[in-house]
């Protein structure tokens, strides 16, 4: 027999080392913590670039694992944390490296995935589980760990924390005309076939320029095949309306760069995620991923969705059949997006005013 949840838990840990757009999905959810329990500590146990991302979110002692370091980290790690006991910890990766670093930590509950959303077998390693939530979007999913601890309150916060050091390198970047950043490349993983073409970037840059009198600014990492596809891209392109930044910022740069910027333009990448957490319109670029999972939580209903489509066109099934949160692994796939709709919903979201940033979302000029 389970025994019940703590009430009233007064050290929570939160297990999420990854990605980039994960753990900023996860903010809302810490911030619902927060306001549950606004006396209660919070221990969020982090990869090593996504703690450079979130450093200084308010109210959260983060304690970094460098995945690199491998068992060797792992053990250091629950070293560290030998004196610590969570009356609460929140399994939220769900990778089997997670599920056998959680066995170091100490935790009177451990709550994890429902079986069917459960990855590597990370239901063996937790005591109380979610329950089901199918077809839910990413941040969904994490809300459903405080849906489970009784949490009242889950309207979307994320403050999420930009020193003053970030707008500096943002601005020596963009200089204080209005811009349009576009991230051109998704992460690097073995048949990741997300990014669209150098064509319809490039003509969506002349578009911007033309129509809107927007530069646009390049960002990304600094892979060989971020910086290839960003140098395909700037020579289709006239020279004065491209600003080169790919693997030229800061995690928190980058962060200052899209909360300045009129309109993020990405495919299923990272930054859309920070952009929806910052409040700047984020024009997705969906067909090997479902935008109903994955897409920028805020703005799923402005993104260039052709998943269905290249589900029927490349795996001949219906997107109904598939397990939830399937890609599809095809090369083509993301040719299957027009560059005239693309173009269409960036005029649209631009004859938009600029919405002023609110208190829950606002980026705090630290």
């Amino acid at each position: 027999m389970k025994h019940p949840l703590p009430a009233r838990p007064r050290h929570i840990g939160v297990l999420r080392l990854s990605a980039l757009g994960d753990v900023c999905n996860l903010v809302p959810t810490v911030r619902a913590l927060q306001r549950q329990w606004p006396e209660a500590r919070i221990t969020w146990i982090i990869g090593k670039s996504e703690h450079s991302l979130l450093a200084g979110l308010s109210g959260v002692e983060f304690v970094v694992y460098n995945k690199s370091t491998g068992v060797a980290g792992m053990r250091a790690l629950c070293r560290e944390l030998a004196d610590t006991r969570f009356d609460v910890l929140l399994h939220m990766q769900q990778s089997l490296r997670a599920s056998l670093l959680s066995l170091g930590l100490k935790a009177d509950f451990r709550v994890g995935y429902d079986k069917a959303r459960a990855k590597d077998a990370q239901h063996w390693f937790t005591h109380h589980h979610l329950d089901p939530h199918p077809r839910a979007h990413v941040l969904e999913s994490f809300l459903d760990f405080a849906r489970l601890l009784g949490v009242e309150d889950l309207s979307l916060e994320w403050q999420l924390p930009i020193p003053a050091v970030a707008f500096d390198e943002a601005r020596a970047l963009s200089g204080e005309a209005p811009y349009l950043v576009i991230n051109p490349c998704s992460s690097m993983r073995l048949r990741n076939f997300r990014n669209w073409s150098a064509e319809g970037y490039a003509s969506v840059i002349e578009h911007a320029w033309v129509h809107h009198g927007l530069k646009t600014l390049l960002t990304g990492g600094s892979s060989t095949q971020e910086r290839e596809l960003g140098e395909r891209i700037q020579s289709l392109c006239r020279p004065d309306t491209v600003i080169d930044a790919i693997g030229g910022t800061s995690l928190k740069g980058l962060l200052a760069l899209i909360q300045r910027a009129r309109l993020l333009v990405a495919p299923d990448t990272g930054p859309v995620h920070m952009a929806n957490a910052l409040g700047t319109p984020v024009l997705g670029l969906y067909a090997t991923s479902n935008v109903d999972r994955t897409g920028p939580y805020l703005w799923r209903t402005f993104a260039v969705d052709r998943y269905p489509e290249a589900v029927r066109t490349y795996m001949h099934k219906e997107p109904e059949e598939l397990n939830w949160g399937q890609r599809v692994r095809h090369p083509d796939a993301m040719s299957l997006i027009r560059t005239e709709e693309v173009i269409e919903r960036l005029d649209a979201l631009l004859a938009q005013p600029p919405a002023p940033q609110d208190t829950e979302t606002r980026a705090d000029e630290a």
